[in-house]
């Protein structure tokens, strides 16, 4: 007798003919739920549009805007706004302005201008609360300092001055609460500008204006919830990048002349 030995392999147990065409059948199907799912959301992605408003638009600009994306009647989306109950502060009394957060914002086949103005103020309500920012007058200063700031370095500075003037009793002589009262957006403010009687002109009347001028980024509501010491007073845009302040009046008038000057030269 030999000595090998043979080992015996059994036969694994085998998916009958019905077993295999079950399975095959149930992965096909997978596949066309698959694909359909992709084309689906290929095709959303495709059609989805977003309205994108920009840090320091005035909300009569982000109404005309979302009527244009939402494809609806011009002053539709003011409307809305007069109507809508939307989250905000009681001094507020209804309008959104300064709460329309500047971000970007999808605008599906079911959106509403009630619901996407809703949706800017959730989210700016949201970021307010991160950064600890509970009050109405924060928000004002923080639109003034939009408005106003050169660039954002610069924006912890201008909401000093705001409240150094404010501490002192001084008219905060802003020219972009004039513009917004006028309606319109300029460097060259004139005398005749600043008799202008409405409560946004800040040359005429002590304090803040009634209402943010605008809507303002991170980076102006950070400014104005924790502006850095200084005893500035004054400031004023020479050039771009080369924003001035200083608590010397006289200093200011000569940087004011310098300002002048340059833009008799257009600006060079």
């Amino acid at each position: 007798m030999s000595d090998v030995q043979h080992t015996v392999r059994r036969p694994g147990p085998r998916f009958s003919r019905t077993g295999r065409l079950i399975v095959v059948a149930v992965l096909a199907v997978l596949v066309v739920v698959a694909v359909v799912l992709v084309t689906r959301l290929l095709r959303e992605r495709a059609n989805e549009q977003t309205l994108t408003v920009p840090e320091g638009q005035r909300a009569a600009q982000i109404y005309a805007t979302a009527d244009k994306a939402l494809h609806l009647p011009s002053g539709s989306t003011a409307k809305a706004a007069k109507n809508a109950h939307l989250p905000l502060p009681a001094e507020a009394k209804g309008n959104p302005e300064g709460y329309l957060f500047p971000a970007t914002y999808p605008i599906r086949s079911d959106t509403t201008p009630a619901s996407l103005l809703s949706y800017m103020v959730k989210t700016g309500n949201q970021r307010l609360a991160e950064d600890r920012i509970t009050s109405y007058r924060t928000v004002v200063i923080a639109s003034i300092v939009q408005a106003e700031a050169d660039r954002p370095a610069d924006m912890g500075k201008v909401a000093r001055v705001i409240d150094n003037r404010l501490a002192r009793h001084m008219p905060l002589q802003m020219d972009s609460t004039i513009n917004y009262a006028l309606g319109r957006s300029t460097l060259h403010t004139s005398h005749a500008d600043t008799r202008t009687k409405s409560p946004y002109n800040t040359y005429r009347y002590e304090g803040l204006p009634p209402t943010p001028i605008d809507n303002p980024g991170a980076d102006a509501l950070k400014a104005a919830g924790a502006p850095p010491a200084g005893d500035w007073l004054y400031f004023v845009t020479v050039k771009p990048g080369d924003t001035r302040f200083t608590a010397d009046y006289q200093e200011h008038l000569k940087n004011v002349r310098e300002f002048n000057d340059r833009q008799k030269n257009g600006g060079a």
